[in-house]
């Protein structure tokens, strides 16, 4: 593996994701408006929601991680076994929980690039205990039988971004992306979900997978530029970059952090990749709590921080299309979103817990 495909972990921090941010130049709108307040609840602004509330443990006590939600109430995550030997993967619905894989802890092997069709959940397998010969296995299972079995080892120098694009199926392929030779090409990899032979297509530039068939420009440095590539018609979109913005882009929406003088956060906005429909989504202390842009082509998830040591943060969504936004938890540990769905979590050791929502409910 080489350092681009160590990017993320599972469940992180908020503060890491803005790490990944990449820079973008658009004129600054005229006479911005004031930054929206959040003190409104999620569910005063949206009585259709529903909060689903899970324990941090399972039925054996063990501590368990959700790291990709099917809906609110089904996940699929990770917990040690009884004696601590093994990392297992359990997809866990209410109180059933079953288990897809183990995998010798010793090994401290990383669960990552989780995609579903049907009852078909693929995901990649990344082993660490010997670095030089770090690989990453995709597999594949049925969520509701469990059962996992390799598709392929054939994955070259994955690169995970901790984004729900990391991995794809479309169109009865999986789709992801690998480091090419040197450091400026991706490998965009495939194979079908039956299994067979891995196919591979290059991409000269460095880029991670965005909503298909679109790929997004990785690893922007201060004054370049972001740059959207379709893989499919070979469109490119590109916007030249700011020395004081930093931006995530995907075909649809950008989300831009505006730096200060000293070179902290002031601002952050979200636009069109044209540069279109820009408005003011947060200041000063609030910023994006994920990296997917605008989820489900809507949601902004953002996070202040309101005190120090676990349970720090205060999540917001902010709906893109109408500009207003809610409260949507408080004292908040850890917070990751796949699709349409968020989770966060609270507490610590014994007292944690789990809750997620299905964002496509709101209207």
């Amino acid at each position: 593996m080489t350092n681009r495909s160590r990017v993320a972990g599972a469940v992180g921090l908020v503060v890491a994701v803005l790490a990944a941010g990449r820079l973008l130049t658009m004129p600054e709108p005229a006479a911005p408006p004031p930054p929206p307040t959040a003190e409104t609840a999620v569910t005063d602004l949206w009585p259709s929601a529903s909060i689903v509330r899970s324990p941090g443990r399972l039925g054996d006590g063990r501590a368990y991680t959700p790291l990709f939600h099917l809906d609110p109430a089904t996940s699929v995550g990770t917990a040690l076994t009884g004696d601590g030997a093994h990392l297992r993967l359990i997809v866990r619905s209410g109180s059933a929980e079953r288990e897809v894989l183990r995998r010798p802890a010793g090994d401290n092997p990383q669960f990552n690039g989780f995609a579903t069709a049907g009852d078909d959940l693929v995901f990649m397998v990344s082993s660490n205990s010997d670095a030089a010969a770090a690989t990453s296995v995709l597999y594949r299972a049925s969520w509701r039988a469990g059962g996992a079995s390799v598709l392929t080892a054939d994955t070259g120098a994955v690169i995970f971004f901790n984004s729900q694009y990391d991995v794809v199926i479309i169109e009865g392929r999986v789709h992801w992306a690998a480091a090419g030779e040197g450091t400026q090409s991706t490998e965009v990899r495939s194979v079908p979900l039956g299994g067979g032979r891995v196919a591979v297509q290059s991409v000269d530039g460095a880029y991670a997978l965005s909503a298909w068939p679109w790929l997004t420009s990785a690893g922007g440095s201060q004054g370049g530029s972001v740059e959207l590539r379709n893989l499919v018609t070979g469109e490119r979109r590109t916007v030249s970059g700011a020395a004081n913005e930093l931006v995530n882009c995907g075909p649809v929406w950008c989300r831009v952090m505006i730096l200060g003088a000293a070179g902290q956060p002031a601002r952050t906005d979200v636009m069109r990749p044209d540069g279109s429909d820009r408005k003011r989504m947060a200041a000063g202390t609030i910023s994006s709590a994920v990296l997917d842009v605008a989820l489900i082509d809507r949601f902004e998830v953002l996070a202040q921080t309101t005190s120090s040591g676990t349970g720090t943060l205060k999540l917001m969504l902010f709906d893109v299309s109408t500009g207003r936004s809610a409260v949507l938890a408080t004292a908040v540990a850890t917070v990751q979103a796949r699709g349409s769905t968020v989770w966060w979590s609270t507490g610590s050791d014994e007292a944690v817990e789990w809750f997620a929502l299905d964002l496509g409910k709101l209207t």
